[in-house]
Formats: C-alpha cells, sequence, structure tokens
C-alpha cells in the first residue's frame, strides 16, 4: 500500500501534539499509527546518562493508556550495540534478534520485535519512543523510515509534556506554600491578640481606627514588643485582607540588594540580573507591605519609597518602564527615627510621609498584666508544637516571679524563657530555675508611708516574706522559698529565726 507521506505526518502531529496530557496524545496517535505500522504497545520514556535504564512516562497499547513512572532496564546487548554504533536521535534501532526478547521479558511480555528511536536530547536528557509488536521480524525498514519521519512532533509532544508536569508541581507547590502561609498568618492575626482588652486595649483601639483606612502606619516600639502581630491585625482587619500581605525585614536585606528586593529589577540592569524580577512592591499590589525596621532603609531606597508614597508608582532598577502600584503601606522601627534625621541617615520629608498615625506598642514591663495571658497561650503553642500529651501545670509562684522581671526582650524573651522551660521540662510541675531572675531588683529601699529609709534587716524580712508569700509559706524542697532565694533551707531558717520571721510549727 503507497502511503501520502505528508498526510500521514500531517494526521500524526494532529494527533501527538493536540493535548498537553500525554496520554491521551499518545492514544490517539497509536490508534492511527497501527494501520500502517505494526504495533501492538507504545513506551515514551528518558533514556538515563548511561543509556542503561528508560524512565517510562506514558504506555499505550490495545488495552489502554496511562501515565507512569516507572524504571525500565535496557538488556546488556542493547548496551553493548549502543556503545559500538550509538544512539543516534532520528535514526531508528530496529530490533528482530535476542535483544528484542530480553527487552520483551523484562517488560514481562512475550517474544517480540522492537523499534526503539532516540529523539533529540531534552536539556541533558535524551528521550525515546519504543514501539512493540508479537512475533519475531515484524519490523522492516519501510516501518523504520516512517517512524523517523516523526521525530519533530514526538519532541514537541515530549518537550511539552515535561514542561506541562513542571508547570502542574510548582502550582502545588504555590498552593501548598499558600495555605502553610496562610495559617501562619492567620495565627499571627487571629480573632483575638493576647493582651487586646488588657495591656494592649489602647493599642488595638487605634487599630481598629485605622485599619479601614489606606493611610500610612508606623508602629513604633521596642524589639519583641510585637510590631509584626499589629500589622498582621491592621492588615486583616482592612478592606485588603484578601488581597496579598508582603513583609519585608529592611535591615535583613544587603544595602546592594535592597532596591532590587523592593522594586524589581530589568533584565541586564546590573551583573548577575539573568531576567527580569518583580519587586515586593509589585507582589503586594492590591494589598499591604510591611516594611520592619525602616530605620535601616538605604538613603537611595528612601527615595523609592517617597515615589510610591507620593505617586503610588514606581520604576525597576534599569528600567524606564512606570509602573502603577497600589499597596498600603505599613512600617515599623525600634530606633528614634528624629534622632536619625537630625544624624542626615533619614530623609525628613519620607518621616513626615509615614508619621501620619503613628502607634506605639508599649514593653511588657509596662503591661504585666498581659504576662500571665501569655505564658498560658505560649504553653498551649509550644506544647502542642513539642508533641506534649497535656500542658504542664507551673509551679506556685513562678508566674508572680515572672511578673517582677523587666523582660527587656519583651514577649520574644517570654516565649524564649517557656519554651526553654518546656525543653528542659522531665515531669512534675513546670519551673523556670534556668532561668535566672533578680533577686532584689524592684525592692524599694523607702517607706512608701513615712519615706524613710530602710534598714539592711527590713528589706531582707520584706524580701524573704515575699518569696514565702509566692512559694505559699514551704522553705525546703524544689519549690521552696530556698531555692527561690538561692540558700541552703537551714541558712533561710536561721535567718528567718535571726529576724524573727515566724515559720512552721511556731507560726
Amino acid at each position: 500500500m503507497k502511503i501520502n507521506e505528508k498526510e500521514f505526518f500531517h494526521q500524526v502531529t494532529i494527533r501527538i501534539c493536540g493535548s498537553l496530557e500525554i496520554d491521551h496524545s499518545l492514544r490517539n496517535c497509536f490508534e492511527y499509527l497501527k494501520d500502517y505500522i505494526p504495533l501492538e504497545e507504545i513506551w515514551m520514556g528518558l533514556l538515563d546518562k548511561e543509556f542503561k535504564n528508560i524512565r517510562a512516562i506514558a504506555h499505550t497499547d490495545t488495552a489502554g493508556t496511562k501515565t507512569m513512572d516507572t524504571i525500565i532496564p535496557l538488556p546488556r546487548i542493547l548496551s553493548d550495540k549502543q556503545q559500538k554504533q550509538g544512539l543516534t536521535p532520528k535514526k531508528v534501532m530496529i530490533l528482530n534478534h535476542m535483544a528484542a526478547h530480553r527487552l520483551s521479558d523484562d517488560v514481562a511480555f512475550p517474544k517480540s520485535s522492537v523499534m526503539i528511536f532516540p529523539l533529540l536530547p531534552e536539556g541533558d536528557r535524551m528521550g525515546v519512543l519504543v514501539l512493540r509488536a508479537g512475533g519475531q521480524n515484524r519490523y522492516l525498514n519501510t516501518h523504520a523510515r516512517l517512524l523517523s519521519m516523526l521525530h519533530d512532533p514526538f519532541v514537541v509532544a515530549m518537550s511539552n509534556n515535561l514542561r506541562h508536569e513542571e508547570v502542574i508541581k510548582l502550582k502545588d507547590m504555590l498552593a501548598d506554600d499558600n495555605r502553610y502561609l496562610s495559617r501562619e498568618l492567620r495565627q499571627l492575626a487571629g480573632d483575638e491578640i493576647v493582651g487586646a482588652q488588657t495591656g494592649l486595649k489602647n493599642v488595638m483601639d487605634m487599630v481598629q481606627q485605622v485599619a479601614p483606612r489606606d493611610n500610612p502606619v508606623l508602629l513604633l516600639g521596642e524589639t519583641g514588643v510585637g510590631k509584626e502581630v499589629i500589622a498582621n491585625a491592621i492588615h486583616y482587619a482592612s478592606p485588603r485582607k484578601n488581597g496579598p500581605f508582603i513583609k519585608v525585614n529592611s535591615g535583613a536585606i544587603p544595602e546592594g540588594l535592597i532596591d532590587s528586593e523592593l522594586f524589581g529589577h530589568e533584565k541586564g540592569a546590573f551583573t548577575g540580573a539573568v531576567s527580569k524580577k518583580r519587586g515586593r512592591f509589585e507582589r503586594a499590589h492590591g494589598g499591604t507591605i510591611f516594611l520592619d525596621e525602616i530605620g535601616d532603609l538605604p538613603m537611595q531606597a528612601q527615595v523609592r519609597l517617597l515615589r510610591v508614597l507620593q505617586q503610588k508608582e514606581m520604576e525597576r532598577v534599569g528600567g524606564t518602564e512606570t509602573i502603577a502600584v497600589d499597596v498600603r503601606i505599613i512600617t515599623a522601627t525600634h530606633r528614634n527615627l528624629e534622632q536619625l534625621m537630625v544624624n542626615n541617615k533619614f530623609r525628613e520629608d519620607l518621616w513626615y510621609r509615614l508619621n501620619v498615625f503613628p502607634i506605639i506598642i508599649p514593653p511588657l514591663r509596662q503591661r504585666k498584666s498581659d504576662i500571665p495571658l501569655l505564658i498560658e497561650h505560649f504553653l498551649k503553642r509550644k506544647s502542642r508544637e513539642l508533641n506534649f500529651r497535656s500542658i504542664p501545670q507551673i509551679v506556685p509562684g513562678a508566674v508572680e516571679r515572672m511578673m517582677d522581671y523587666p523582660w527587656k526582650g519583651n514577649v520574644r524573651e517570654l516565649e524564649n524563657v517557656v519554651e526553654r522551660a518546656l525543653i528542659q521540662y522531665n515531669g512534675g510541675l513546670l519551673n523556670f530555675d534556668h532561668f535566672v531572675f533578680p533577686q532584689v531588683e524592684n525592692i524599694s529601699t523607702n517607706d512608701n508611708e513615712g519615706g524613710k529609709i530602710l534598714s539592711l534587716d527590713e528589706i531582707c524580712t520584706r524580701h524573704i516574706k515575699t518569696a514565702l508569700e509566692a512559694t505559699h509559706g514551704r522553705i525546703s524542697g524544689p519549690y521552696g522559698a530556698a531555692k527561690l532565694l538561692g540558700v541552703l533551707p537551714s541558712t533561710l531558717r536561721g535567718k528567718m529565726n535571726k529576724l524573727g520571721i515566724m515559720y512552721g510549727r511556731k507560726k
């Protein structure tokens, strides 16, 4: 039968390149090819670098088609032949001898004839097409010629399939990342912030006032007070809550890269810029960007930021195209921006633009009523993260001691203390013996009522009584006042006898 090669090529190309789903395309191709070439099944795959295995990615036969990821070892005789002749792209190899039989055995089929068609390398990978027909000497040179005509369509189909798989994987990864980040941000923002009705009530009132607006917000406060948590609360209480929320730590990005990270760059803008890149502001379009440690922003980046604030537009590094950005800007710092202005390290005009609605977050030592709530919150969260079956109970007096501590590291320091205590927990009541609390830091030497100076014995008496109250009168043991004060129980009893402090049966 004389074959119209042009029509043959056209029909196969339509079928094999007609879909990104390789199983569907291969099935259509199989149904057409079997009228021209002896055919019972087709394998499409990738050859490894040593030409010892085929990683099959799709297979079709009379029973149906499926995608797969199966390793098929090539027979030794084929490897030897390949070493002598080489598997040359666009050259069909006909196996009507023992190699075909061995290959058939490997895939659990009867004795067969096989055609192997190497495809032009895809990057560092070489594709391969394997056709099988039952019986010996089924394939002729005419069949090999027809198959060789189809090199380019099969390469396109395989290349499209591999790229389609990569896109699907990246899409799944992105969806997974989005789900993870959403959970993290929801957890940080939450419906209720710890201390929202106590020490942070004034702050949360201001959050509710400013959240519905689009004006910039400046968060001020010491390191570790929870500025990022407040930024999350503002975003998720705003009309932009369904848009992106992009966080940037200005102090963590090298000065030479900050412009590129925030505003993006064009291909070739600088050494290493091999492709165009969108910056954080473009990614935050329609949402909110949180610029933490704004006091560390270099001067050049401050100029670009000022333009975004004033004109709602920017240009990528190395570009000339003006890009409009719709972004709500929240900034935060623990530094004194006014002093930075005096030292010419922060632009005065940028300061006035950012300082429209400042929110000062008080340090933890100024909202001691939040400490028990925070301890409870961290105990629950960290116990869950550390796979505790239940939440440990705290030794009596420990919370009171922690409320008297100044917490220079604020909420972050408190969180670390709780986590460390849980890591060292061995059962029983949870204590914080690993943490050295100041012994007499908050004791006044003045009599609040009369203004007189207290004697050392009076100070010691007050301090011992405070420790006894915290331990419910217990002196010895791991949770007693002696342990709390860092002395031996006998030493403490002797001191109490001397000062006339009653205890035990005497009391």
